[in-house]
């Protein structure tokens, strides 16, 4: 007698839980993404001090040279192009945090990615005196990068490796020791205090082009890294033991998944501060859309993250003009009352699926 196949068994690759409540809003997701990229992206090139009409953006995008032709392209549009990377990159970092440790409050600091940047920003500042952000932005990296190695290297000593459980109390220890030692240099100078500061708060303000140019490879390669492991984060979903009998290898995987995060975040955090909640809400909100298929959730998340930083960019430009407020001043505003309300709903929980 011949069985039926499910849609399940049609799909190997398919990790175990429910389907998304409108398997069509899966397919219409990214479409609808992109479009909001699309107006914001514009929004973001018209919208500041002095607003500037869209025929305006338009003339300047195709080679104007009147001032507003030179706020556009040399002000404004570098800052457009930094915040869709930065984005990109937290998104789909939230993402691959939230898999490989199968914990709901996932978030590329959960690693220890954000306090080994700003530690490394602040000493940076305060020991050598860096001043230019092309100066300490591969410190901000190289820091990120190391202290989430350390939070990789301490949660995988033990009987049974770098399980979820202990990477995420290994990064909170490692998030705590270097935000102490970041705030001890920070309060004994002045001077560090006054540039850490202005980095720590998160903000696309005042970098232009090149530093977008410099962030390029290191988010192209840890988006390329996190979309090619979604299959084997499906397999982490089922258990380790199951995962490994289907032939995964549960410790690479996790270390790869890990390098990812670390390469994303490391390279958001130096260009754009320690910006909070983009990599752990918008992960939540396109999993309602997706479903728990990380072949979907991780470039849907990406994608949703260059959403959120560029409207929360324009909106701090909206809302205490002729001033501004940092985006990640407005990511925290939008992500801490979404977080509240998750959790009292219930939705948190431990994604064994």
């Amino acid at each position: 007698m011949s069985v039926t196949p499910s849609a399940k068994s049609a799909d190997p690759l398919a990790p175990p839980g429910p389907p998304p409540r409108h398997p069509a809003a899966r397919f219409a997701l990214p479409a609808v993404l992109f479009a909001a990229l699309l107006a914001l992206g514009c929004a973001s090139l018209a919208v500041g001090t002095k607003a500037v009409p869209l025929s305006d953006v338009l003339a300047a995008l195709g080679g104007g040279t009147d001032g507003d032709a030179v706020v556009v392209r040399e002000l404004r549009m570098p800052r457009t192009l930094l915040g869709l990377l930065v984005g990109l990159a937290l998104g789909a970092a939230g993402a691959v945090a939230q898999e490989i440790t199968r914990n709901p409050l996932g978030d590329p600091g959960l690693i220890g990615v954000s306090a080994g940047g700003a530690f490394a920003v602040a000493a940076s500042i305060g020991l050598l005196g860096l001043s230019s952000s092309y100066q300490y932005v591969w410190f901000a990296f190289l820091g990120g990068g190391l202290a989430g190695l350390l939070a990789y290297v301490v949660g995988g000593t033990g009987h049974g490796g770098a399980t979820p459980a202990k990477l995420a109390l290994a990064g909170a220890a490692v998030t705590v020791l270097l935000d102490s030692f970041t705030n001890a240099l920070v309060l004994l100078d002045l001077r560090t205090l006054d540039q850490y500061r202005y980095w720590a708060v998160g903000s696309l303000a005042g970098r232009d082009a090149e530093l977008a140019v410099q962030m390029l490879p290191f988010i192209a390669a840890g988006l390329l890294l996190a979309l090619a492991l979604t299959g084997r984060l499906n397999a982490l979903a089922l258990g380790d033991d199951l995962a490994t009998t289907l032939g995964t290898r549960v410790r690479g995987t996790r270390a790869l998944g890990a390098v990812a995060v670390i390469v994303l975040t490391g390279a958001a955090v130096a260009a754009a501060g320690p910006v909070t909640f983009v990599g752990l809400v918008v992960p939540h909100v396109v999993r309602a859309f997706t479903g728990p298929d990380a072949r979907w959730l991780v470039p849907c998340s990406a994608l949703g993250g260059a959403v959120l930083m560029l409207a929360a960019d324009v909106i701090g430009r909206v809302v205490a003009r002729p001033g501004e407020l940092e985006a990640g001043v407005v990511t925290a505003l939008v992500g801490a009352p979404f977080l509240a309300a998750l959790v009292k709903r219930g939705k948190l929980k431990e994604h064994t699926r």
